[in-house]
């Protein structure tokens, strides 16, 4: 089984995309990941989106807006209400975990490997097989 991330951008056009690819794939649909940071004492938001392999493909893909959403205090986001409505509109409960910034990596397949092993520390992610 191959597991990659496939970055999105850090807009809202692309957090549309992110739960436009939630609706339209429900039928494969894994889990979503709300993954929160801090740097320089400003909260970062990065939403993973982990489907299921299509077909007989033993490929998971893993959408990631990295660190797109960026949130101040007392004020709530809405592109975080955004994700987490379109979640709620499935009835699915998104996974809350707190990592490192992916700026503490050199390089970005670095990120995605801490990633991988804090998923699957965690069990959302399905073991390699």
């Amino acid at each position: 089984m191959i597991q990659r991330f496939i970055e999105l951008g850090e807009g809202y056009s692309d957090l549309y995309e992110l739960c436009e690819l939630m609706q339209t794939n429900q039928h494969r649909y894994h889990n979503v990941c709300i993954l929160s940071t801090t740097k320089n004492n400003v909260l970062c938001v990065s939403i993973a989106l982990i489907l299921k392999p299509s077909g007989e493909s033993k490929f998971t893909p893993i959408y990631l807006c990295r660190e797109g959403i960026t949130i101040q205090t007392n004020k709530p986001s809405k592109r975080l209400q955004l994700v987490e409505k379109t979640v709620q509109e499935m009835n699915k409960v998104p996974h809350r975990l707190e990592v490192k910034h992916s700026s503490y990596f050199a390089e970005p397949a670095l990120y995605h490997q801490y990633l991988t092993g804090i998923l699957r520390l965690h069990h959302i992610l399905p073991p390699l097989s």
